[in-house]
């Protein structure tokens, strides 16, 4: 893809799952890739299996040392890392504090560290990882579903904010994925996200599908589009079906 071929790409939180599925895809499209994770190993194993180079460390301060990997010039940034913060209001402040750095925050400070560049070039992509729950909602994760509402709300904005600047944004919103977050959602995951799951490689599909046809919304799960637009028709009637679902999964539990 001739967007993409030689171009300078970051993905954070590519030590796994989806974040691992475009670092592969976006170096098997030719471009040049650096791996982010916290874990080092893993961002190391990825890295190595598909010739890119690792940066590990916190993904909301790594954009200066993979600018530096990539020779001064990052092209696309993913921000893939994130939390599956499970909780409701009642969850420690620390639990909706860490989902809002990770969630919203790194993204923000990307963002901070990359648009001066980007608009005095006049190019960029900015690719956020957001969720169907920055569309939608998930029972059982109040810090999750909010901060991905926020996840959407800024990538949206810098869309509508830069677009005319030459800032390409696509913000991914799949329901589950079999990775070890869709593990980790337990039962509530089990109930809504694992009948429909698909593959971290079917994420990367959609994405590069959005990138040719120069679309903001990435759904891998297309149904989504049709939750969205009930949800925003008639909103009573979807919280209603919404807390039906919450009733079935407290029954269940």
């Amino acid at each position: 893809m001739g967007t993409v071929e030689g171009a300078g790409v970051v993905v954070t939180g590519a030590g796994g799952g989806i974040g691992a599925a475009l670092a592969r895809r976006f170096a098997a499209e030719g471009a040049r890739v650096v791996v982010n994770d916290l874990d080092g190993d893993k961002a190391r194993a990825v890295a190595d299996g598909i010739g890119a180079t690792a940066v590990p460390g916190d993904a909301s301060a790594i954009v200066d040392a993979a600018r530096e990997a990539l020779g001064e010039r990052v092209d696309v940034y993913c921000a893939n890392a994130g939390l599956g913060s499970g909780g409701d209001p009642f969850s420690d402040e620390a639990v909706w504090a860490a989902a809002w750095d990770v969630n919203v925050m790194a993204h923000v400070r990307a963002a901070r560290a990359l648009l001066p560049d980007w608009l005095e070039r006049g190019e960029g992509r900015f690719v956020s990882t957001v969720s169907a729950a920055g569309l939608l909602t998930m029972i059982g994760a109040a810090p999750y579903s909010v901060t991905k509402h926020g996840a959407l709300a800024f990538a949206e904005w810098l869309s509508l904010t830069y677009r005319h600047r030459g800032l390409k944004v696509h913000a991914i919103c799949p329901q589950g994925v079999r990775t070890d977050m869709l593990a980790a959602t337990g039962s509530a995951g089990e109930l809504v996200l694992a009948p429909t799951a698909i593959e971290p490689d079917d994420v990367a599909d959609a994405l590069f599908d959005a990138i040719a046809d120069d679309r903001f919304l990435v759904l891998p799960h297309p149904e989504v589009a049709e939750y969205y637009q009930a949800r925003a028709a008639e909103p009573d009637r979807w919280i209603g079906g919404m807390n039906r679902l919450q009733q079935k999964w407290e029954a269940g539990r």
